[in-house]
Order: structure tokens, then sequence, then C-alpha cells
């Protein structure tokens, strides 16, 4: 039998020695989230979409919440993304609404609040949003000794902004105690779960693999380097395309990098299509030594029938800020959706999620 997997994200290697400690989200409010969307609404239709603010509530408890006071099934209430329970977060619902009924109303509570409904003709399907803009207050900050905070943090917050960061999954995809890849392994062994909980162990599994590939790339100073054999992903896009199939050199490749124009990408292991792009040696090394480590969780992604992706290497953070706030911090940046903001604070610091020890 091989070993239990129990992950501990604070494990991962780092770009560079944290500069700081301290706890986020001692308060819900600490933590704020708001999506990103760029196409307009029509302002005509047949759905409704609500712009809504919640606070400690999960995205389905305020759905359900909504469903209740528009009298309409929450299965029929459309959203682009979960966000965190522990936070204060502004996203968009949708719920179908007949042109000529007069609108909803809704019951006014601190811990959800409804700022605008408008009028679309498509339902909100999930992952419609671009990105995700983050504010976070961290608090109690201490500094090593031998660090000058505000010469470090200066030049910290600037690689960061101009380099991005290793695109980890964080700790929120592999549980609370960090046995979300175990549970995949139940799976694979055929034990029968919910489809939810059977969908987040295949996703554990997936993004445990990836960021043990992104491990060895960061340890080796490669994570946002071209190497022979990369596949390369455009930026802001899925597009995805190997560098040895193309008339540039090495260096313009490299080049390309650099400029954020293009990132190397890391396997999300399942069944490869016909038309899958995979690496070649030296980069793709890194990858059959993964997949070598864990073959079980290899062939059961196969065997489940996931197709394979691929993933970004690199993590480019938008309009980073870092700005004090008496004896705090204020952090806020801009991710593509699907990133994962701790991310960006493991590599400012460590920093403890107040709300998970609690």
């Amino acid at each position: 039998m091989p070993e239990p997997i129990v992950v501990d994200v604070a494990d991962l290697p780092r770009v560079t020695v944290p500069a700081m400690a301290g706890r986020y989200r001692v308060e819900s409010a600490d933590f704020r989230v708001e999506e990103v969307f760029v196409h307009p609404l029509d302002d005509a239709g047949e759905h409704l979409w609500l712009w809504i603010e919640k606070t400690g509530l999960t995205t389905h408890q305020a759905i359900e919440r909504i469903a209740g006071d528009c009298g309409v099934a929450a299965r029929q209430i459309g959203f682009a993304g979960l966000k965190d329970r522990h936070a204060r977060t502004y996203q968009w619902l949708s719920l179908p609404w007949p042109i000529k009924a007069e609108l909803p109303t809704w019951t006014v509570a601190d811990d959800l609040i409804v700022h605008a409904a408008r009028r679309h003709g498509r339902k909100l399907k999930r992952g419609a949003h671009t990105a995700n803009r983050f504010s976070i207050r961290l608090r109690d900050i201490t500094y090593p000794e031998a660090v000058d905070d505000g010469e470090s943090l200066t030049a910290l917050a600037t690689r960061i902004a101009s380099q991005g960061v290793p695109n980890y999954f964080g700790e929120q995809r592999f549980g609370r105690q960090g046995t979300n890849v175990e549970m995949a392994r139940q799976v694979f062994a055929g034990k029968r779960l919910p489809r939810n909980k059977r969908s987040i162990a295949l996703s554990a599994a997936r993004s445990f693999l990836f960021n043990q590939v992104l491990a060895a790339r960061v340890a080796g100073g490669t994570w946002a380097r071209a190497l022979a054999g990369d596949v390369f992903m455009l930026a802001g896009t899925n597009s995805v395309f190997a560098g040895n199939t193309t008339d540039e050199t090495a260096q313009a490749l490299a080049e390309r990098v650099a400029s954020r124009d293009i990132a190397p990408t890391g396997p999300m292991p399942g069944q490869l299509g016909p038309r899958a792009v995979v690496p070649e040696s030296p980069a793709a090394d890194h990858e059959q030594a993964v997949g070598q480590a864990y073959p079980d969780l290899i062939d059961g992604l196969v065997a489940a029938r996931v197709d394979a992706e691929r993933r970004s290497l690199v993590l480019a953070v938008d309009d980073f800020r870092l700005a004090r706030a008496g004896d705090d911090l204020i952090v806020s940046f801009g991710l593509p959706a699907g990133a994962f903001a701790t991310s960006v604070l493991r590599e400012l610091g460590d920093f403890v999620d107040a709300m998970r020890i609690r």
C-alpha cells in the first residue's frame, strides 16, 4: 500500500525567504473578494442578475436565502464561482424572472445585501467571470530581525507585480485536514461517493500532482523560465502550444516568458485526447518523476475518464498594491478566475488563516 498523502501546502517551496509573519482573516471583513466581469449586461431579458454582498455565508447558503425570498428553486439560480464563507464577498447571481413581473423583494440582513438587480438575456454560468479582485488586511505583523521591512517589502512587492508567483493550488483544495487526496484513492478503489464529493476528490488528486511538478520547478529555479521541451500557455487564455513545434528560437521563447506574453505549464493529469499537447525532455522530466512517484493517482484519474489539461506554472498578479494601515498591512491585487489568493500571501510571508484554526 502506498504511504497516505496528507497535504500541507505550507511545505511547498517558495521563491523567496518569508519577509514577515502574521495573521489574516481575523474578521470576515478583513478578506474582501469581488468578481470581475468584462461582458456588459443587456438590461433586457427573462433573467434577473443580482449583485450581492455576503459576509459569513457560503455561496450556496446565499443562494438558498435568495431562492426563499424570490420563491424559485435554488437549482434555477446561476452563479459564476464559489466564494469564501469567511470573507466579505461581492458576486453576481441570476434567476429566471418574467419580464412583466415586478422586481422581487429581499430580506434585509447584515450578512446578505442585494445591491443591484439588472436584466439579462441569459442565465449566469459557472466560470463566466474573468477575474477576482482581493483586498486583504494582514494583522499582528512581525519581521525577522535581519529584515529592513521598508526596503525589503518594496522590493518584494515590485518582484511580485512584475514576475508573478508560483501558481499553486491552495490548502482549500485539499480539505481541512489535507485528506482529500486520500479520498480520491478511495474512489479509485471502488468506493462510491456523492457526485459533489467525488468531484472534490478527483480535483484534489489532480491539484496535488500539479503542485508536485510546480514545486520541483520552484526548487530548481525554473518555474518562471522557459525550458527546452516546455508547453506554453498564452497569457489570458487557455490556449497552449509546444515550444519545439514553433519556428521561434529558445531566446525568443525566453523573452516572451519574461515579458509575461506566455508562461510554461504543468499537467492537470487525466486521459490524453487526440489533440493533447505534451512536453518533451528536459521539461517533461519533472512530470515523469511525479508520475512515477504516484502511479496510482495517474492511473486512477485516467480510469475515471478525467480529461487531461494544462495549467500555467506562473500566476500573474494584476495591480498589486501593499499599503500600511496603522500596525496592519493591506494587500490588494487581481487574479484570474480559479487562482488562489493564498498563493500570493505565501510569497509575502508566513501568514496564518485565523478562521481555519478556530
